[in-house]
């Protein structure tokens, strides 16, 4: 399975689910692009996140009564399978049948996508797209979400918060520390980091509505986003 054609996407769950209900137009027009790929002998791994389908169910847990961490996880987690359900549903004609519940045993598949959800609790689904991108022996992976790039700093709360264009991944996990909870608002989850700079994973964001950024970065031309390498 290992080839330069075969790129992990981390889709986040607030371009599958977002908060102001489902964007259909971007649910085909990334199908669209996929397929694009797909028949220019592309494959994918696609992990889903929650989005607010995790949130929403969250909140009403939290509002009936006492959450532990494992209970907000597990409710996460069913969430980001959910997602995956959809999105293999979206891609049925290209997809492999079951969604990817553990990342660390490996499937054989002969589709030209695989879809991936969380695992267990204490692990993100950014560390399920790594631990699937050295499974299967991906060189990089594109994590699509609803933001540009990755800053100093949060810029919702410090207005002077710097862009990143490339930054390497000691100088990132400065930024984001070493510890993971659910729910946590960093860019990308320590945990995973950690993993990623061990194997020399390539990690690029870049904002999942500009699916023309998407197209350049699986094209390894410029795009406007973040690198960690």
């Amino acid at each position: 399975m290992t080839n330069n054609k075969l790129t992990v996407i981390s889709l986040g769950g607030s371009l599958i689910a977002p908060k102001e209900g489902f964007d259909i137009e971007f649910l085909k027009n990334f199908r669209d692009l996929i397929v694009k790929f797909i028949k220019n002998g592309h494959k994918f791994i696609i992990v889903c996140g929650g989005g607010q389908t995790a949130r929403n169910y969250q909140s009403a847990a939290r509002g009936a009564g006492e959450l532990q961490a494992d209970d907000i996880d597990w409710m996460g987690i069913h969430a980001t399978r959910l997602n995956a359900h959809l999105m293999k549903t979206i891609l049925r004609d290209y997809a492999h049948p079951i969604v990817i519940k553990n990342p660390t045993l490996k499937t054989e598949w002969d589709e030209q996508v695989l879809l991936a959800g969380g695992w267990k609790p204490g692990w993100s689904t950014d560390y399920d797209a790594v631990k699937l991108a050295e499974l299967y022996g991906a060189k990089t992976l594109i994590n699509m979400s609803n933001i540009s790039y990755v800053y100093d700093d949060d810029p919702r709360a410090n207005p002077e918060a710097k862009k990143i264009e490339n930054i390497s991944w000691s100088d990132f996990r400065k930024i984001v520390g070493d510890e993971w909870s659910p729910g946590a608002n960093t860019p990308f989850d320590p945990v995973a980091s950690k993993e990623a700079e061990k194997l020399g994973l390539k990690v690029i964001f870049v904002k999942g509505t500009e699916l023309s950024e998407v197209k350049k970065a699986i094209l390894g031309k410029d795009y406007l986003g973040t690198t960690i390498e």
